[in-house]
């Protein structure tokens, strides 16, 4: 017998994304005046297209291109042993990651051992001068101390609860829903 389907809420329709980004965006402009000494990396999977978005409203406030790619994390999870086989998905580093602010992306801060992970995966290709991290959504519950420098939202879950975000190719389908009890 099939399990009855779990309820979903959506949290964050696509306009409050929107804005949420668009916000980010000038906060990172803002902290980082040395535009072209910055680099944007989306964390596989979750973090990928939030990261092009920010690239591109960072493009339209400096007006030049920001450099964008992605990062995986696979092989540096620590849980690595609890998988059959890890998903190793690619990564794309378009700049010298050396002596550069590099803005890791990623949908959703819960544990933060993603997080870790991320700055382990990134040190495997360089020294950046900085790091800094940006959540759409930061649902608290940390396991480790780890802390995002900008977050579209702050939402409160249980740990049996799940946050999922579903960015789409049209940004008017954009949503992010909280599921479970």
């Amino acid at each position: 017998m099939t399990p009855p389907p779990v309820p979903s809420t959506r949290i964050l329709p696509a306009q409050a994304i929107r804005r949420a980004l668009s916000r980010i965006a000038h906060e990172i402009a803002e902290q980082n005046e040395e535009s072209d000494a910055l680099g944007i990396l989306g964390v596989q999977r979750g973090g990928v297209m939030i990261a092009q978005r920010l690239a591109r409203d960072l493009g339209a406030i400096w007006n030049h291109p920001v450099p964008q790619g992605t990062l995986d994390v696979g092989m540096h999870r620590d849980d690595l042993d609890k998988k059959a086989t890890p998903e190793i998905l690619p990564t794309v580093i378009p700049f010298d990651v050396n002596g550069k602010t590099v803005v890791l992306v990623d949908d959703v801060l819960f544990s933060g051992r993603t997080a870790r992970a991320a700055l382990d995966a990134l040190h495997d290709y360089g020294r950046p001068r900085r790091v800094q991290f940006v959540v759409l959504i930061d649902r608290g519950n940390r396991e480790l101390p780890i802390k995002a420098d900008f977050v579209g939202k702050y939402v409160e879950t249980e740990p049996g609860q799940r946050v999922d975000v579903r960015m789409a190719a049209n940004e008017a389908d954009d949503a992010v829903y909280l599921t479970g009890s």
